[in-house]
């Protein structure tokens, strides 16, 4: 497996799998945004099968390293897919001066509370993150 810097073909072919990856409706996440403007730090994984993961992510105005949303072909997770993306963008982060990651979840995605926790983030549930009755699990990793 290598990682590498996105490009426009793999955002082309991401956007036509993505639903199928997350089975269900996710494409509208995949907003051509976190191409063509916020994505000179998304990652991309390929091996000789082709593209199995993606993650889009960017750096705030605070210096803050932040995944926005990641996808893993069904065929390849529990395989490091992941946790290569994640590192390879933590280094893109810190090579870009970040100070710290974030990322975001829904209440009960324990798979991906489990994935954060094993990486070193700190997790902290906000009530109300997304507006009135809409709490979000966020994801919080100092690189300082």
């Amino acid at each position: 497996m290598q990682t590498r810097p996105l490009t426009k073909s793999d955002y082309d072919q991401i956007v036509r799998v993505i639903d199928q990856w997350w089975e269900g409706p996710t494409s509208a996440l995949a907003h051509p945004i976190f191409f063509y403007e916020l994505g000179r730090l998304a990652r991309v994984v390929e091996t000789e099968d082709g593209l199995v993961g993606f993650l889009f992510g960017f750096v705030t105005e605070a210096h803050i390293g932040y995944v926005h949303l990641v996808g893993i072909h069904p065929h390849h997770r529990r395989r490091g897919v992941a946790r290569l993306l994640y590192t390879s963008f933590e280094q893109a982060c810190r090579e870009a001066g970040c100070t710290g990651l974030k990322a975001i979840t829904t209440h009960g995605n324990e798979g991906s509370v489990r994935f954060h926790q094993a990486l070193d983030w700190t997790i902290t549930e906000v009530v109300d993150y997304a507006g009135p009755g809409r709490g979000r699990v966020v994801f919080e990793k100092s690189l300082l």
